[in-house]
């Protein structure tokens, strides 16, 4: 297999790393292909052996991709062979060992996010930096998975979210993505104000609203708002 170098990096990756370095919360919404994970490693690697900012990321993403595809990525680049790379994956007793050992960056599952951050608590495990891959997966607020992201995300000093569908069902999916970057910076500390501020109720079932419309303007508004936390590209751009 052909190892790359930076040199076969285009532009717009190496923008996106600089964006990411630039930014202690930042969102990359790039279609899929635009190389989201090489970014991010690239970005880990900067940040961990010239900035000397970051020393042990957690990476919480889908199983399949946590299996496999972060760890293959470090072998494709030569800025990349360095980083030393952990799946935990497995039963508990794996897990716990595999979170507690020496390395660089750690890979969890998503559907083991409420387990891990309980065992991070218990253990006294320390993170510089989460990656949330796919981001989108914790667009609903009504999930273990996003409350307890939210309860843990000031431990970390740097959030990355990664993504190519941010708001698969509707704009209205952006609110819990971007406050775990942000904290609610952006589009405000509650989802009942973001829905008041930008939305308006359509249908209803009884006192639950369950559709919405988008209030004039609100999408040009919102899209302003996160500029500065996210970076959004398409093949065709």
């Amino acid at each position: 297999m052909k190892i790359l170098t930076r040199e076969n990096m285009h532009d717009y990756q190496n923008a996106a790393v600089d964006f990411v370095i630039r930014n202690p919360s930042a969102g990359l919404l790039l279609e899929m292909g635009l190389g989201k994970t090489m970014i991010t490693l690239t970005s880990i690697a900067d940040l961990m052996y010239d900035y000397f900012s970051v020393e042990r990321v957690l990476v919480i993403a889908p199983p399949k991709v946590a299996e496999d595809t972060w760890s293959e990525e470090t072998r494709k680049w030569a800025q990349l062979c360095d980083l030393d790379v952990v799946v935990c994956l497995g039963n508990p007793a794996q897990r716990k060992k595999l979170l507690q050992s020496n390395a660089d960056i750690f890979v969890i599952s998503n559907a083991n996010v409420p387990w891990t951050f309980d065992f991070i608590k218990e253990a006294r495990l320390k993170f510089d930096m989460l990656v949330i891959d796919e981001l989108s997966a914790f667009k609903s607020t009504n999930t273990a998975r996003f409350r307890v992201l939210k309860k843990y995300r000031k431990h970390f000093n740097r959030i990355v979210g990664l993504t190519g569908t941010p708001a698969p069902n509707g704009l209205i999916d952006l609110w819990a993505q971007i406050y775990l970057l942000d904290g609610g910076e952006s589009l405000g500390k509650t989802i009942t104000g973001f829905k008041s501020t930008f939305f308006y109720p359509v249908k209803y079932n009884g006192h639950i609203v369950y559709e919405w419309g988008v209030k004039e303007g609100s999408e040009e508004e919102i899209y302003k708002r996160i500029g500065g936390t996210c970076i959004s590209m398409k093949s065709a751009d």
